[in-house]
């Protein structure tokens, strides 16, 4: 493919456009709260599925992030906004209010803050587990390591998910500041510390070869992770990298079956799954050691 030249989208790739009274509830909570997600933030595909569902993936710690990674689409700056000390309990209260069962929270990366935003995920947990005891909790977090996960660990989240994004010969569509390396050390740790399960996730389409995938999946399996998410890359806007290869839905069925094979508990594959899609089916599936099934859950 010559620079500048687009693939046609395939058939497959359908986007919902969000509509309904329950898409209106989440965007009217979410304003009112002052709160930010990751839906809008990254351009989720899946934001008219998941909101017309009643569900969101929160995004703390502001909505700048101090990395820029070729492939996301969220602002990037040296540093980022100031910590909003109520946003734990804003957070809180719009779980409440949108009468979840199970909340995932993620963030920017905040490499400008002394302990990169660590304690301030912690404070979050805590807070929807406090006024909202029933809820699980699963976290998507930075590369934390040693002296600023175990914060995280100790609020007790019951998913903790960390991406290692793509293969490691395609590392380098990453900021600089992260690493294979890194990520898998972040997922060896979150297990260690006790968390009772964890989670990767690998993008699909930027050039990675199949035997790249499995070795990922091997390397993911060596620290113990528990949900694999495999989906298909979608370029966000016009200044991140350009789709190489579109995955027809039964190579996704393939991989799926190969995750399986080498140990995943749960494993969601399908052009649109992406790290806390269908995040509540896969810790119920992945708890019972069982693998779901059903449409996305491959």
């Amino acid at each position: 493919m010559s620079p500048g030249t687009m693939l046609r989208k395939p058939e497959w790739i359908r986007v919902k456009v969000p509509s309904g009274e329950t898409w209106q509830e989440v965007s009217a909570i979410l304003e009112r709260r002052a709160l930010h997600t990751v839906c809008d933030e990254a351009r989720c595909p899946n934001k008219g599925e998941c909101w017309g569902a009643g569900t969101a993936t929160f995004m703390i710690l502001g909505d700048t992030c101090t990395r820029g990674c070729r492939f996301c689409a969220v602002a990037t700056a040296k540093t980022g906004r100031p910590l909003v000390p109520e946003e734990a309990e804003q957070l809180a209260l719009a779980v409440e209010e949108l009468r979840l069962k199970y909340a995932v929270i993620t963030s920017v990366d905040r490499d400008d803050l002394e302990d990169r935003g660590s304690h301030h995920f912690a404070h979050c947990i805590q807070a929807i587990k406090e006024r909202n005891p029933k809820v699980r909790v699963e976290v998507l977090i930075p590369d934390f390591i040693e002296g600023e996960i175990e914060a995280v660990i100790e609020a007790q989240p019951d998913v903790v998910a960390h991406n290692i994004e793509t293969v490691r010969s395609l590392q380098h569509i990453r900021d600089r500041r992260a690493s294979y390396e890194k990520s898998l050390h972040t997922l060896y740790l979150a297990k260690k510390l006790g968390t009772p399960l964890t989670k990767s996730s690998l993008l699909l389409g930027l050039g990675e070869q199949v035997d790249e995938v499995l070795t990922a999946m091997d390397d993911l399996r060596s620290v113990d992770v528990d949900v694999l998410v495999l989906g298909q890359y979608l370029q966000p806007g016009p200044q991140q990298l350009p789709v190489t290869e579109y995955i027809h839905p039964d190579h996704f069925k393939e991989y799926a079956r190969f995750g399986r094979e080498k140990g995943f508990k749960t494993v969601v594959a399908s052009p649109f799954a992406r790290t806390s899609y269908h995040a509540q089916e896969a810790w119920n599936a992945g708890a019972a050691g069982r693998d779901p099934g059903g449409e996305g859950m491959l």
